[in-house]
């Protein structure tokens, strides 16, 4: 498999996981005013599958073509560690960028959840980064 197959490939699967506890968060009822699926949507003004497709092209062709091209790359140690500076990197983005052109403040403040948004999004991002990066080297360790 070629590496631009293997990031994108890598990039779906983490963004499955990334979902799955998305998703059980939501159901825990942890940090209820941070629906990600819901503000995407809202910045397109459109309905929750759009937040859905949103949130899977940025995983797959935005954070797996970011992988395979930069990170990938990086003298960093294992894959897994590529795979967490990918996160970080991606949730630092998110906390400065995003969360402020959503209305929810730098790093998730004016949210009612308060700290838990910037540690909850750190630990899911970490997460998402690591899977990502794993993933890659299963792939890439094949061809």
């Amino acid at each position: 498999m070629n590496k631009i197959s293997a990031g994108l490939l890598s990039g779906l699967v983490a963004t499955f996981v990334l979902s799955a506890l998305m998703l059980l968060k939501g159901m825990m009822g942890m940090m209820p005013d941070l629906d990600v699926i819901k503000m995407l949507a809202g910045q397109m003004g459109s309905g929750a599958a759009m937040g859905w497709v949103a949130h899977f092209m940025i995983g797959v062709l935005g954070y797996g073509l970011a992988y395979t091209v930069v990170f990938s790359k990086l003298p960093l140690g294992g894959s897994w560690v590529r795979g967490l500076a990918l996160g970080v990197a991606g949730w630092l983005g998110m906390m400065v960028v995003l969360m402020p052109m959503m209305g929810a403040g730098v790093f998730g403040q004016q949210m009612p959840s308060g700290m838990m948004v910037p540690v909850g999004t750190l630990m899911l991002h970490a997460i998402f980064g690591i899977v990502l990066g794993l993933v890659f080297d299963r792939l890439t360790a094949r061809a």
